[in-house]
């Protein structure tokens, strides 16, 4: 079930948060995650926030404006469906969407160019020197039938 961020659920976003980055982004040091943490905590109540839940919270997107801030999912589920379920949600909130990737990212690069993104530009991150991708998705370009899955939301 997807359903709006609680305060409650914090603790559990933030430790999704870390562990997904430290996972699938290797090839940055973990240290840059952790001195982020309060940073992106303090963050979060303040965006728009849907967490997958079932037995727990086992991932969530943050949404700001009509860009995505991340999607995350637990390790233990991920590649179940989740990630594809959280980006149905925002693809429904929103008519435009655009969200930051590191290149060295394949399997999310992939995830979004298989939903209907496209890469736009590409730049180097300053806090990483990481190449990163900027994407877009737009509903009149496609993928409107990706968003009107989304089922349980609010």
């Amino acid at each position: 079930m997807i359903r709006r961020f609680q305060t409650d659920d914090l603790e559990d976003v933030m430790l999704i948060w870390l562990n997904a980055n430290i996972e699938a982004h290797h090839f940055v040091d973990p240290g840059f995650w952790r001195n982020s943490f309060d940073t992106v905590k303090a963050m979060i109540p303040q965006a728009e926030v849907y967490v997958s839940y079932e037995d727990g919270i086992n991932g969530f997107v943050g949404i700001i404006d009509n860009y995505i801030a991340g999607i995350f999912v637990a390790s233990p589920v991920r590649a179940s469906g989740i990630g594809s379920q959280l980006l149905d949600c925002a693809k429904k909130t929103q008519q435009n969407l655009c969200l930051r990737v590191y290149k060295q990212n394949t399997a999310a690069v992939s995830f979004y160019l298989n939903r209907g993104f496209r890469i736009d530009t590409e730049q180097i991150d300053l806090q990483t020197s990481e190449i990163e991708y900027t994407m877009t998705w737009n509903r009149s370009k496609g993928g409107a039938s990706d968003a009107d899955s989304v089922h349980g939301v609010r």
